[in-house]
Formats: structure tokens, C-alpha cells, sequence
């Protein structure tokens, strides 16, 4: 199968107090867990993939999200904005600009 888009969240895990920060410090586990259940509720896992990734490089506004093949970059993420990603993006087609790396 090849998807109709890629997912991933950056679970990156820095020590305490490092100066980049990181995503994972920022509640990435709860990200990546909130996009696994809207998959799950949705069946989305039937033409997509979510993937848990290492640092992606915007660690100060994370955590990042990316969609291929768009390539949208999305920061900031929460939980609160998985289900308006999975909706508006992955079903709809259209990005969520408010989140969007700029």
C-alpha cells in the first residue's frame, strides 16, 4: 500500500534543562497518542501512516508534526489540535494554517 499521507510527530527526548529544548519535553508522547486514537476512531491507518520520529529541528515550538507529501510543517501541536488536523488535512486536504511552521 502506498499511503495517501505520512505523519510524523517528533518524540525527541532531551535531558532536563538542555538549552534546544525538545520536543518531548513539550508533551509530544500525549501528540503522538492522541493522533494514534483519532486514527483508530476514524480509520484513517486504512490509506495513512503515523510515524513516531527523532528531532526534526524546530524544538523551541515544539511539538512538530509533519505531513507528507505536502510537507507541511505544523508546530505547537496538542492533543486539542489533532482531531481538527486529522479532519481538515488528512481528510479534507486542506492544511491548518494556524499551525503551521512559518
Amino acid at each position: 500500500m502506498k499511503p495517501a499521507r505520512h505523519v510524523f510527530v517528533c518524540l525527541n527526548q532531551r535531558p532536563e534543562g538542555h538549552p534546544r529544548g525538545s520536543c518531548g519535553a513539550l508533551g509530544a508522547k500525549s501528540v503522538m497518542e492522541a493522533f494514534a486514537g483519532e486514527f483508530e476512531k476514524r480509520g484513517l491507518f486504512e490509506k495513512n501512516l503515523l510515524t513516531g520520529a527523532g528531532c526534526m529541528g524546530p524544538c523551541d515550538q515544539g511539538p512538530t508534526v509533519v505531513v507528507y507529501p505536502e510537507g507541511v510543517w505544523y508546530v505547537r501541536v496538542t492533543p486539542k489540535d489533532v482531531p481538527e488536523i486529522c479532519e481538515s488535512h488528512l481528510v479534507n486536504g486542506t492544511p491548518v494554517a494556524r499551525l503551521e511552521l512559518r
